[in-house]
C-alpha cells in the first residue's frame, strides 16, 4: 500500500477547504438548526463533480473509488461541514446502482443522480428488527403479474422526504420461510412520492441538516423495473453496501475530530490565564496530543479499508475497525476540545458542544460499538459467537 497521494487524490482531499469559503461552518449550522437541506451547497458540490465520484464515466460520475470518496469526504469533515447525505446517497445508492442496475436504471438514475438533479437515500432500519436486519418484516410480494406490492415500514431513514428515490432492503420471503436467513431479500428502487408511501420526521436532538423520518409503505407497487439485481438475491448487493457504509462515517469522523482539534488548538495558543497562553499545560496538551493521535491513526485504518474494497479484497475486519476507532477518536477528541475551551465550549458562538451529539450518535449507528466489537471478536480473532 502506497501512503503518499497523488496529485488528483490531493486535490480531492482539499476541496473542502476551497468550499468551505463559499459555504462554511456557519451555513451548515443555520441549515441544521433550522432542519434545512443545504441544497445550495449539495448543488455546487455536484457541480464540481462530487457526487458522482464512484459513479462510472459512461454515466457522469469521475469513475474513481471508495479512497476517493473517502478523502472527500474526510476533508468536508476537516472544515466542519459533514454532509451525511452523500453516505446514503452518493456511496450506498448510486455505486450499487452502477454495479448491479440495468442499463436503463443506469441511464435513468445515475447521470442525474450526479448532476444532484435527484437525490437517493437508503431504507434498512426497521423499529423490531433493529440491528437484527435477518428479521425485516417489510416484504414485496407478486401479485401475480409479474409486478409486486411493497408492504412493511423503516425508521431513521435519513434525508427520507427530501429524496427523490431510495433503496429499499426488502423480503420477498419472510425470515421463517427460508432456509438460510441471508436468502429471501430484494433491493427495490423506490419513488418517495409513489401512492403508498407515508412518512412522519422523527425529531431527534442532534444537530444535522438531514431529517431521520420514519416511512411506511402500503402495497406501494413495484414493477420488475424497479429490482435492483435480482429478487430474492438483494442480501448480496446489501452485504457490498455496508462496508462502504462504516468506511465513509469513519471519514466523516476523523475529520470533525480534526475540526475540533484544529479549534481548541486555535484557541489554546490565544487564550491566556495567569502567567501565558493555556496551550502550554501539559493539563490541556496531553488530551489534545492523545486525541490527535487517535484520530490519525483510526484515518490510516479508514483508508486501509477504502484501499482493499476498490481492489476487491476482504475488508470487513478493516471496515468496523475503522468504524469503531473514529467514533471513539472523535468523541474523545471533541470532548478533549471542550475541556480546553472551559465553559466557551457549551456556548453557541463557539459551537464546539455542537459536533459531540453527531459524534456520539455515529458510536450508536448505523451499527452500534458493541456489534463491531462482536463482529470483530468472532471473525478476526476467532472467539465463540456470542448472540
Amino acid at each position: 500500500m502506497d501512503f503518499a497521494l497523488s496529485d488528483e487524490q490531493k486535490m480531492i482531499y482539499e476541496y473542502g477547504q476551497s468550499l468551505v469559503k463559499q459555504f462554511d461552518r456557519a451555513y451548515w449550522v443555520d441549515c441544521a438548526e433550522n432542519k434545512r437541506f443545504p441544497i445550495e451547497m449539495y448543488q455546487r458540490v455536484a457541480a464540481d463533480g462530487f457526487i458522482g465520484t464512484m459513479v462510472p464515466e459512461a454515466y457522469g460520475g469521475a469513475g474513481l473509488g471508495m479512497l476517493e470518496m473517502v478523502l472527500f469526504q474526510e476533508g468536508l469533515s476537516d472544515v466542519g461541514i459533514p454532509l451525511l447525505s452523500l453516505v446514503v446517497g452518493a456511496t450506498m445508492s448510486l455505486s450499487p446502482i452502477g454495479d448491479h442496475g440495468t442499463e436503463e436504471q443506469k441511464q435513468q438514475y445515475l447521470p442525474a443522480g450526479c448532476k444532484g438533479d435527484i437525490r437517493f437515500c437508503f431504507a434498512i432500519t426497521e423499529p423490531d428488527a433493529g440491528t437484527n436486519t435477518m428479521r425485516s418484516t417489510t416484504l414485496l410480494k407478486e401479485t401475480g403479474d409479474g409486478r409486486y406490492r411493497l408492504n412493511g415500514r423503516k425508521t431513521f431513514i435519513s434525508d427520507a422526504a427530501g429524496s427523490d428515490y431510495m433503496l429499499v432492503v426488502t423480503r420477498n420471503i419472510p425470515y421463517s420461510e427460508v432456509k438460510r436467513k441471508t436468502d429471501g431479500f430484494t433491493i427495490a428502487i423506490v419513488d418517495t412520492k409513489a401512492k403508498g408511501v407515508e412518512m412522519h420526521p422523527i425529531d431527534v436532538s442532534i444537530l444535522m441538516p438531514e431529517w431521520q423520518y420514519q416511512v411506511f409503505f402500503d402495497d406501494v407497487e413495484i414493477g420488475p423495473e424497479n429490482i435492483l439485481g435480482e429478487v430474492g438475491r438483494g442480501f448480496d448487493i446489501l452485504f457490498e453496501s455496508l462496508n462502504p457504509e462504516r468506511i465513509i462515517l469513519a471519514s466523516v469522523c476523523t475529520g470533525m475530530g480534526r475540526y475540533a482539534l484544529g479549534r481548541a488548538v486555535e484557541y489554546a495558543n490565544e487564550r491566556v490565564v495567569f502567567n501565558g497562553p493555556i496551550g502550554a499545560y501539559q493539563a490541556l496538551q496531553h488530551p489534545l496530543a492523545k486525541g490527535k493521535t487517535e484520530v490519525e491513526l483510526a484515518s490510516l485504518m479508514t483508508r486501509k479499508a477504502a484501499w482493499l474494497f476498490d481492489r476487491r479484497l476482504p475488508c470487513g475486519a478493516e471496515s468496523n475497525m475503522a468504524k469503531y476507532a473514529a467514533a471513539e477518536a472523535a468523541i474523545h477528541a471533541i470532548d478533549a476540545s471542550l475541556q480546553c475551551f472551559g465553559g466557551n465550549g457549551f456556548t453557541k458562538e463557539y459551537g464546539i458542544f455542537d459536533l459531540y451529539p453527531m459524534a456520539r450518535l455515529l458510536r450508536t449507528a448505523p451499527l452500534n460499538s458493541e456489534m463491531v466489537l462482536n463482529y470483530i471478536a468472532e471473525h478476526v480473532m476467532g472467539l465463540p459467537r456470542s448472540y
